[in-house]
């Protein structure tokens, strides 16, 4: 006779297999670029195939016939556009990057078509197969984000860049910029056409590393290469990591992970339809900056689960979040949102080359939630509504004047609770310069020379009211 536990265990395929996923969000960093040191900043070959193998493997995950974890009525092989929601900046490296995953997604397939005078019409390109990538439009006329080096401005929330500037003037920051002056000026002869000695520093954490990393990939020759030794290039990373951790988030200072905030409203919104739409929308991506990731990851409660939460994530990085129930789904029978829970999955990488794996969100033991605890957690940090970015962020001018004016004609409040006892972001529209930009497009913090620059833009969406039956609104 079986013990209990390995009666337990061999009952786990079973188990498993008993799970439906309902729908995904998935949130991916561009492929392999060249350096913001040299604009304009493209995809490169490397790049493209970064994320075309990704999203072959999400294809293999989620869409195909026979996928490991199909997703509830989603085509397999034709597109259904209506079924997937797929967002990237007005940025050449992002658009091309959203491009090229949807290919690997939903490949090519040939098809031939007769018309009613018998002629014969092959589609082009091997049935290249045409999804629509929103494009995010921004306040700026440098609409090529990945050009620039500092885009905190870029949210236009005026507390979270007066928080990541204060980071300049903490004991931390002026202590490692003087302990790190001689590492610097070290490997000034490999990048001296570009940084000066008074640029060279650990405020310029960021875009040195990313030129020499650039560099290192690409470059068959480097001046003075060979001061880039292992040790060498590993500090530099992980001066770049702190730097730029500490530039999204701040445990103390919320309002600096305004990235994190409203990515977070993102999310809630894109699953809340799924679940409302009985998983006629199951399929959610956006394509965004590194920053995103960090402030999010700090918000979640995910560095205390691993320190590799706190660096810069890799190329093609991707982290995904499964709406999935053991209950009945069918035609005439969806589950309830108390049968449905959620799981995150993190990528460091390309998902083809580094799996995605399980992480427990917001401290808890569990990998996998309720919705209901799910919502409750992201409602704590979520800055979705546009009276509570404009109060948070401390703007009065432009879209938030108008939000100012709205709020005094009717209730202050932002918030409510549900039946079930949760409170929830009540549903708004952020407008055309606010939300969506600041989760796709913030990255670093400090500009290549002559110290910062701030520039505003971004752009606006709604965001999901958290609860049971409500459907969020989207721009």
């Amino acid at each position: 006779m079986l013990s209990p536990q390995l009666l337990l265990l061999s009952l786990l395929p079973l188990i498993h297999a008993q799970e439906t996923v309902l729908g995904v969000f998935i949130f991916h960093r561009h492929g392999d670029r060249t350096s913001k040191s040299f604009a304009p900043t493209t995809l490169t070959d490397l790049g493209y195939v970064q994320v075309h193998h990704s999203g072959s493997y999400y294809r293999d995950r989620y869409v195909s016939t026979n996928a490991s974890s199909k997703i509830y009525g989603l085509a397999s092989d034709i597109v259904k556009t209506s079924q997937l929601s797929v967002e990237a900046p007005v940025d050449t490296v992002l658009q091309n990057s959203a491009a090229g995953f949807l290919q690997g997604l939903y490949p090519p397939v040939q098809q031939v078509n007769t018309l009613a005078n018998g002629t014969v019409v092959s589609a082009p390109l091997g049935g290249y197969q045409l999804i629509p990538v929103n494009a995010v439009a921004s306040a700026s006329s440098n609409a090529n984000s990945e050009n620039s080096a500092w885009l905190q401005g870029n949210s236009g929330c005026g507390n979270a860049v007066v928080s990541s500037n204060n980071y300049f003037f903490s004991e931390e920051y002026l202590n490692k910029l003087k302990s790190t002056t001689d590492f610097y000026q070290s490997i000034l002869p490999v990048i001296n056409n570009t940084f000066t000695a008074a640029t060279n520093t650990y405020k310029n954490a960021y875009s040195i590393f990313d030129l020499v990393h650039v560099s290192t990939i690409h470059n068959a020759t480097i001046q003075s290469g060979d001061l880039l030794t292992s040790d060498t290039q590993y500090q530099l990373l992980q001066l770049a990591n702190d730097h730029e951790y500490n530039l999204a988030y701040n445990a103390s200072d919320p309002i600096r992970a305004i990235a994190g905030s409203t990515l977070a409203a993102q999310i809630v919104q894109n699953l809340n339809k799924t679940i409302t739409s009985k998983s006629a929308n199951p399929v959610s991506i956006q394509f965004g900056a590194y920053a995103s990731f960090l402030s999010f990851f700090g918000l979640s409660g995910l560095p205390s689960v691993s320190d590799n939460f706190t660096g810069i994530v890799d190329y093609a990085s991707s982290m995904a979040f499964e709406l999935v129930t053991n209950a009945t789904v069918s035609q005439t029978s969806y589950p309830s949102a108390a049968d449905i829970s959620v799981r995150f999955l993190f990528a460091n990488g390309s998902a083809s080359e580094t799996p995605l794996t399980e992480y427990p969100l917001f401290g808890q033991s569990e990998v996998t939630l309720p919705w209901t605890t799910f919502t409750e957690e992201m409602d704590k940090f979520a800055i979705g509504d546009q009276a509570t970015w404009c109060e948070r962020c401390g703007n009065t001018t432009g879209v938030c004047a108008t939000a100012d004016a709205t709020t005094s004609a009717s209730s202050p409040s932002t918030t409510s609770s549900t039946g079930g006892g949760m409170s929830r972001v009540v549903a708004g529209v952020i407008g055309a310069m606010v939300t969506l930009a600041v989760v796709l497009g913030i990255e670093a913090l400090v500009v290549l020379v002559a110290g910062l620059r701030l520039v505003r833009k971004g752009r606006g969406n709604g965001v999901a009211v958290v609860g049971e039956n409500v459907v969020g609104k989207t721009a």
